[in-house]
């Protein structure tokens, strides 16, 4: 690496290289083989263990052995759970320090409430079964990585936490329901007012658990009192704290919710400004490639906002060399026909690199990032290429009457015309590759049908099969069925026929109202290409 940047150095100072890098976006070899090795995941799990029996130690009197244990066991069992119900969340290093550290971050809170409340306010150790944060992690960690892994966090915090304050029975029940409320209301929200109804519904449910224990012990009403606003105010106080730290939790783990997708739809982005501006075509593209891949995202049950927010960036590249793609072309002028197809082929996939240079500069999240380098795949620009073929054999049957021999008519490479690549890594980016050929090629339909529609569909999915574009991202054929039906289903009402306004005619002043479709441009062989 060295050695390359001096040679580099010293081609700059001769004026025979340039001293300017293009952004790339690239997984960091180092970080990917930490993400996945053992020797890093044990490490992380013998942490954790050390902490869990200095958090046990802490404020104990007298033996703790059997604490540590137990302590012990459930962890271990927990962790049997974790790598069978989210084996996503195990195989992923970065995510399982995730999960561990909010537990740990919560069981210090509640031990810490414990300890203080145990030397201050003795006398009333059952208001604190109520106050104690226990929704936390279960808070942060459904909202982050989901459902199944919210509810580890609620058995794991629960348990552990009921064995670091003395084996308390109410103390584990009331934390186990307060954390299953947690994730109920969490897993499906969209806004961060919907989190502060979900600190409420904690609420309302520690209301309810201090209403039922306070007529089975027979509390006063005072004590009842303070024990249902202590519970009301512990959980939306909880849920405002989550709210605060996600973005940050967000940035530092590379993950986005579902939260952050909705705001990242907004179109008054500035670089959907700029394209509305530079390249209305490519503009217009993107939102329809946004509501076919919505559409098969939810048909198949992925986040339809990320499908959403992926397509409207994905080609945001074409903002620099705008007039090189079909859809921002006016008709008669089309820039290919005076240049080689090599040299087409390389502005078209150049949009790719374009993009990623904006986006990074943009600051758009590592999944935007992804769906621009990923959603043409390794694919082949076909027109460009099949026109340099076309190319090659006229050259070698004119080489025949100038009596050339064919070696001397050079091949033509087809890497030459491969986009770079990687091919789509997830569903959600396979989905968006589908609708972006599913658009493009839907622009071509003179007659556009339900049938021609359906097969054209059909078509682009078996293709991409073929070309194995859609082996690396763990779509199911029956996956990759559902959603093209439910894409086909969103073009033929894109493409639905209308009814011409009223018209007078000059002659006969009469009105005339004739049906007609809806006008489809027919691509020149670039567009397809791009």
């Amino acid at each position: 690496m060295i050695l390359d940047w001096l040679e580099r150095r010293r081609l700059v100072r001769k004026g025979l290289a340039c001293d300017k890098t293009r952004l790339c976006h690239s997984e960091d070899n180092i970080q990917g083989r930490m993400e996945g090795s053992w020797t890093v995941r044990l490490l992380i799990l013998g942490f954790f263990i050390v902490l869990l029996h200095l958090g046990v130690a802490w404020g104990s009197v007298g033996d703790n052995r059997v604490q540590q244990i137990l302590a012990f066991i459930v962890f271990v069992s927990g962790l049997m759970l974790l790598e069978l119900d989210c084996p996503e969340v195990w195989r992923s290093n970065s995510r399982l320090l995730l999960v561990l550290g909010a537990t740990w971050f919560n069981l210090v809170m509640v031990k810490d409430l414990f300890l203080f409340w145990s030397v201050h306010y003795p006398t009333h150790m059952t208001l604190l079964y109520f106050l104690s944060p226990y929704t936390f992690a279960p808070f942060l960690i459904t909202l982050l990585l989901g459902t199944r892994a919210g509810l580890f966090t609620v058995i794991q915090v629960s348990m552990l936490a009921s064995l670091l304050n003395q084996q308390n029975f109410t103390f584990l029940l009331v934390s186990l329901l307060s954390g299953f409320t947690a994730v109920y209301f969490t897993q499906n929200i969209r806004k961060r007012v919907d989190l502060l109804k979900a600190g409420v519904a904690v609420g309302c449910l520690n209301l309810l658990c201090a209403i039922v224990l306070g007529i089975v012990v027979g509390r006063n009403w005072e004590d009842l009192g303070w024990q249902a606003l202590s519970g009301i105010g512990a959980g939306i106080l909880t849920a405002m704290v989550v709210s605060a730290i996600l973005p940050l939790v967000e940035g530092a783990f590379q993950i986005t919710t579902t939260i952050s997708w909705i705001e990242l739809a907004d179109l008054n982005h500035p670089l959907l400004q700029q394209m509305t501006m530079e390249a209305p075509g490519t503009y217009h593209h993107s939102l329809l490639v946004a509501n076919i891949a919505e559409s098969g995202a939810k048909a198949i049950g992925l986040d339809a906002t990320a499908c959403r927010v992926m397509a409207y960036f994905h080609d945001v590249g074409k903002i620099i060399k705008p007039e090189y793609f079909t859809e921002n072309i006016p008709p008669g002028a089309n820039p290919h026909e005076n240049l080689s197809p090599s040299m087409s082929a390389l502005i078209i996939i150049a949009h790719v690199k374009e993009g990623i240079d904006l986006a990074i500069k943009y600051g758009l999240k590592k999944q935007i990032l992804d769906a621009i380098q990923q959603h043409h795949g390794d694919s082949v620009v076909t027109y460009f290429h099949e026109r340099a073929l076309q190319q090659q054999r006229d050259a070698r049957e004119g080489g025949k009457i100038m009596n050339m021999r064919e070696e001397d008519v050079p091949d033509v490479s087809e890497n030459s015309f491969r986009y770079p690549g990687p091919r789509p890594q997830t569903k959600e980016i396979a989905l968006l590759s589908i609708a972006d050929s599913v658009e493009a090629a839907s622009r071509s339909l003179e007659k556009p049908t339900a049938q021609r529609i359906e097969d054209l569909v059909h078509e682009i999915v078996e293709h991409k099969i073929a070309d194995h574009q859609l082996d690396e991202c763990h779509l199911t054929l029956n996956e990759i069925r559902a959603a093209s039906e439910a894409m086909a289903v969103t073009v033929k009402n894109m493409m639905h026929t209308r009814i011409a306004y009223a018209k007078k005619d000059k002659s006969s002043a009469s009105t005339v109202v004739q049906p007609t479709k809806r006008s489809s441009s027919t691509g020149s062989s670039a567009s397809a290409a791009a």
